[in-house]
């Protein structure tokens, strides 16, 4: 889909005039058919809510032109991303060319930008294999100009148009089914979407990570046909040096559960249980895109968890590439054992200063927080507040839970340093506690558990059903905020 800033078409398929919570009159002063569109607003008891919209056709100039009335509500960024969305969910499939007039509005640069980032990332989606798609069932929105724009709205809109680009990258692999997307290919992907942007890319196979000892991710990934890899991703944007902050991916492309089986029904979904590793390459495509002024490293441990006969067995004992050893008592708990190794490698490579890992490890956090939240746990306070800040001014929301000694108690083992998995309760929080014992001392870490956020069952604002994207917005927030000052 094309944005582009510019005047106003003369012959748009719709013009939309973004209208503010109880500013009806200024939104439509200047455009024909005022009095339709005041009766319309009004017969949909219509008053400019977030999202919001009234369709009608007004005649101007002898001919008859399709106008959208959408809401903005309090004309904060969020209401303004709620309306961009909304017009994209409205015209996707029965518009070529739109045209929005923000000239009354008057939004501010980021809302503006924000509006433009909704409109382009509502739009994206996976047909690949859909070969009996009826012809109006088809995107046919190709084209959105955006007339009006405050001065600024350029380089907010850079932004944006960046994270829309590593949106796209993670939605797609995290969409794709698992004949399609496995751990080898997952490299090719990435490798080729973020090619000429400046990355520096590093892929470990089973040999490399053999030598370096990374026994808890090849345990898993030794049940499949499908040989794992670690994908790193390394953006200089400050000059080179080692990154300040590292960002690791769980990449499990698909999860049966291994010996410890998961029930057959829903195993489907399982597709997108790489949704972390999804997460950091496309925020990293976003980083490198936008050319940010950070030095960030993204780490992706990539396996398939599959049920062979030579896969890891509950009672197995597994050596880590830090020394420790696991106790593996399920193996169905294996984003945990993926995520350490890739901690301590990019410890012990790279020297962050800083490590966010992100994973759907849980589905204790789905029964805690639903799909409204990502859990939160961090070692440092300051680290948690920046990563909430970022949350909520993205759109990416988190809420924190603890850890403590307690917790961390209930995952040793009597004959091994840990066990993978502690008792019933607290599932999500022990599970952290097992990846912050492979951080190293003086290490800020923050551990996401983003089981419930990464697939919808009804579409939002800036997504349909399926693939959300989930963390590419909230981790370029949170890079911007923290590490480019």
């Amino acid at each position: 889909m094309k944005i582009e800033f510019a005047a106003l078409p003369s012959t748009p398929d719709a013009l939309v005039l973004p209208v503010a919570k109880g500013a009806l009159d200024a939104a439509i002063g200047g455009h024909g058919g005022k009095t339709t569109l005041a009766a319309a607003a009004s017969a949909a008891r219509f008053e400019g809510e977030a999202g919001g919209i009234v369709e009608t056709f007004v005649e101007e100039g002898g001919a008859i032109r399709r106008v959208l009335l959408v809401g903005v509500g309090d004309g904060g960024e969020g209401d303004w991303e709620k309306a961009g969305g909304a017009v994209t969910a409205r015209l996707l499939t029965n518009a070529a060319d739109i045209a929005v007039d923000l000239s009354n509005a008057k939004p501010t640069p980021a809302a503006a930008a924000r509006f433009a980032g909704a409109v382009a990332q509502r739009g994206w989606r996976i047909d690949t294999y859909r070969t009996k798609l009826p012809e109006k069932q088809k995107p046919q929105l190709a084209s959105v100009t955006i007339a009006g724009a405050p001065d600024g709205t350029d380089e907010a809109w850079a932004t944006q148009d960046a994270v829309t680009a590593g949106l796209d990258l993670t939605r797609t692999l995290v969409s794709e089914p698992p004949n399609i997307v496995y751990p080898a290919s997952f490299v090719d992907r990435v490798k080729a979407s973020v090619e000429g942007l400046g990355l520096e890319i590093t892929v470990l196979g089973p040999r490399e990570m053999g030598e370096l000892g990374m026994g808890a991710l090849l345990g898993v990934a030794q049940g499949s046909a499908r040989e794992g890899r670690l994908l790193a991703l390394k953006w200089s944007g400050k000059g080179q040096g080692d990154p300040d902050l590292a960002l690791v991916g769980k990449g499990v492309t698909f999860d049966t559960g291994g010996i410890s089986l998961k029930p057959g029904a829903g195993m489907e979904d399982m597709k997108w249980d790489m949704g972390g590793a999804g997460a950091v390459v496309g925020a990293m495509k976003a980083l490198a895109t936008r050319k940010a002024k950070a030095n960030v490293i993204g780490v992706c441990g990539l396996v398939e968890n599959m049920p062979d006969g030579n896969a890891i067995r509950p009672g197995d004992i597994l050596t880590s590439m830090s020394g420790q050893t696991i106790e593996v008592l399920n193996t169905d708990a294996e984003g945990r054992l993926v995520l350490c190794d890739c901690v301590t490698w990019v410890q012990k490579t790279h020297r962050p200063k800083t490590i966010v890992d992100l994973a759907t490890l849980t589905g204790a956090m789905i029964i805690a927080l639903g799909n409204e939240h990502a859990g939160l746990f961090a070692n440092d306070d300051g680290l948690a507040d920046q990563l909430l800040a970022a949350g909520k001014a993205s759109g990416d929301l988190l809420w924190r839970f603890p850890i403590s000694d307690a917790y961390n108690k209930l995952i040793d083992s009597p004959i091994a340093d840990m066990k993978n998995v502690g008792p019933r309760g607290a599932g999500s929080i022990t599970a952290a506690q097992f990846i912050g014992r492979f951080v190293d001392a003086g290490v800020k870490w923050a551990h996401l558990d983003i089981a419930g956020m990464v697939w919808a069952d009804k579409p939002g604002a800036t997504y349909d059903k399926g693939a959300t994207g989930y963390g590419v917005r909230l981790l370029d927030r949170f890079v911007a905020d923290n590490f480019e000052k």
